[in-house]
């Protein structure tokens, strides 16, 4: 359903599993002039379930480490549903990998959870206003990762087959969904992707999105070619 809107206050949604920090960041947000909690969640299906039924909330703290679905992967659905909605993750986790899945996947923030809980207000309220949230040692990784994008291209040798797997991967698709895009089995999009892997010297989902993206093998499904 479509991202719910109000002019006295910001609504917000917490998914945390952790019940002592989910309880404190709430109370933080209740507590806090022209911003409401409406609803938390110790996982992400009941998330995805209550956004069935109820309009999604201008901002969500995320946590990752979720039992169940990950935090990265219901970013992605939650973007396609209600793709106005900011997401700001709230995590213990700050490895490059995560931190490039998290935002390819559509997050507009990236917090520590060793971060001051002023510093999460502060977050909520400037993404809201269209910025992006992060703590100083993760925009730097950040900036890292992306003024890389501009390297130059490199032959990796990919089939025109590949090159639409890749892509499909970097849009955030599974492999069920690349295999039914494309109209191939899951064994052979599997085939393809461990292909892909060796071509690229590279042995994770996320770093071949970051390969792909940095070196522009293919279009960054977010801003075009560059």
């Amino acid at each position: 359903m479509g991202s719910s809107r109000s002019t006295s206050s910001i609504s917000v949604w917490i998914v945390e599993d952790n019940e002592d920090f989910r309880q404190a960041v709430h109370e933080l947000l209740e507590d806090a002039a022209g911003v409401r909690c409406e609803r938390v969640f110790a996982n992400a299906e009941d998330l995805l379930e209550t956004l069935n039924h109820h309009f999604a909330p201008e901002v969500i703290l995320m946590d990752i480490g979720l039992p169940g679905m990950s935090g990265i992967e219901a970013i992605g659905r939650l973007k396609t549903v209600s793709p106005a909605t900011h997401v700001i993750v709230l995590t213990i986790h700050e490895d490059n990998d995560r931190i490039f899945d998290a935002i390819c996947a559509g997050a507009s923030g990236y917090l520590l959870k060793t971060a001051r809980m002023d510093r999460v207000l502060e977050a909520v309220r400037e993404v809201h206003r269209g910025g992006a949230a992060m703590t100083p040692q993760i925009a730097g990784r950040v900036l890292n990762m992306f003024t890389q994008f501009n390297a130059p291209r490199y032959d990796y040798q990919l089939t025109e087959r590949e090159k639409q797997v890749l892509s499909q991967l970097v849009e955030g698709k599974t492999k069920d969904k690349i295999a039914s895009d494309l109209s191939l089995s899951y064994h052979t999009v599997d085939t393809h992707l461990r292909n892909i892997y060796a071509k690229l010297h590279v042995h994770s989902k996320s770093s071949a999105i970051a390969k792909a993206l940095k070196e522009r093998l293919v279009k960054d499904p977010r801003f075009g070619d560059r």
